[in-house]
């Protein structure tokens, strides 16, 4: 019923001003507008069910489309002023047009996806305390992260440290809000790694979290399935593997073909033909009770994705240390690539 009022205001609208037929675009056709509300939620409905309104909605937004393109052509053009006559023996412009870091432009498109099923951002410092980093996440008071050898720290007595992973923000969020939870947290971390093609002492991560009542892990593959088809396309190939983290358990490791050989074998996938683009696991009882949450009634899942190794095989980067030299050469070759990854 809901479709049909919807088609009639669509088909009744009024579209003979400019601004008209902007509201129109806002409201019908662009991102986040109704239509594209109602398809977000197609994938919670039974599969019969999915495919008729899924070509329901999709009949009207071509219906919509064809109204504000006869609209347009419909309207008169405004008259250049001769106040505004090109001069052609006026010097041009040498100013050359800039582009996005490649990392901001993968970055963007990981949140864009999962903010279609309902997450939201959070944020947190990048300056730690070992409760929040370490503690809270159920690692052990003699686990080898903690060493001088893997952690950056400010002030070893008091626990000041660069954190190692955006998991500090899940701990943050669950302890000033209660369940339900669905955020991402996006942010750049610090380990003490040798620096080289494969690794740096900063990379960037986007880890999610979802507790509720009722969250399996069927819900966690579900999901993370469904990111892997929109980013890295249909055809691609993933598997599952049994993993460990203090955080999580059950913990797994999540492997897709490597683009770079298409599964061949190349110095980037150690000739495996498959690189791990993420973590993931349901979140430990420890987790939970730490920020006073009842792992009786809740449960979650939280996983993280590695922002430079998913760039690297979109790109086929060999180097990830071309990310931070801040080189013109490499920077201006990513021009135009924003409309790409939309």
């Amino acid at each position: 019923m809901e479709l049909q009022v919807l088609e009639k205001e669509i088909l009744e609208a009024d579209l003979s001003t400019p601004e008209a037929r902007l509201q129109f675009r806002q409201r019908f056709l662009k991102r986040g507008g109704i239509l594209d509300a109602y398809l977000s939620q197609l994938r919670t409905l039974p599969l019969e069910e999915r495919r008729q309104r899924g070509a329901i909605l999709n009949r009207l937004k071509d219906v919509a489309q064809a109204r504000l393109t006869e609209a347009e052509a419909a309207s008169p053009q405004p008259t250049p002023s001769p106040a505004y006559s090109v001069d052609l023996t006026f010097p041009f412009s040498t100013i050359a047009v800039g582009g996005r870091h490649p990392l901001s432009l993968v970055e963007e498109r990981i949140i864009q996806i999962f903010q279609r099923i309902g997450y939201t951002l959070a944020d947190g410092p990048e300056i730690e305390d070992d409760w929040h980093n370490f503690t809270a996440l159920n690692f052990e008071p003699d686990h080898p992260a903690r060493d001088m050898q893997d952690t950056f720290f400010i002030d070893p007595e008091q626990g000041i440290l660069l954190r190692t992973h955006t998991s500090t923000v899940q701990i943050r969020v669950m302890e000033r809000q209660k369940p339900p939870i669905r955020i991402l947290a996006p942010g750049r971390v610090y380990r003490h790694e040798t620096i080289s093609a494969r690794s740096h002492v900063y990379f960037h991560q986007v880890e999610g979290l979802y507790v509720n009542e009722g969250v399996s892990c069927a819900h966690l593959k579900s999901e993370l399935e469904y990111f892997i088809r929109v980013f890295f396309g249909e055809k691609i190939r993933s598997r599952w593997r049994a993993s460990y983290f203090p955080f999580t358990e059950m913990s797994a490791e999540v492997d897709i073909e490597c683009l770079i050989c298409h599964g061949v074998g190349c110095p980037v996938c150690k000739q495996t033909g498959w690189v791990e683009i993420l973590g993931c696991g349901m979140v430990d009882p420890n987790v939970l009770k730490a920020c006073e949450i009842d792992p009786n009634r809740y449960s979650g899942f939280a996983f993280g994705l590695g922002v430079e190794r998913v760039t690297q095989l979109i790109f086929q980067i060999p180097d990830l240390r071309l990310f931070g030299q801040n080189d013109l050469r490499f920077l201006q070759s990513f021009r135009g690539y924003g409309c790409l990854l939309t």
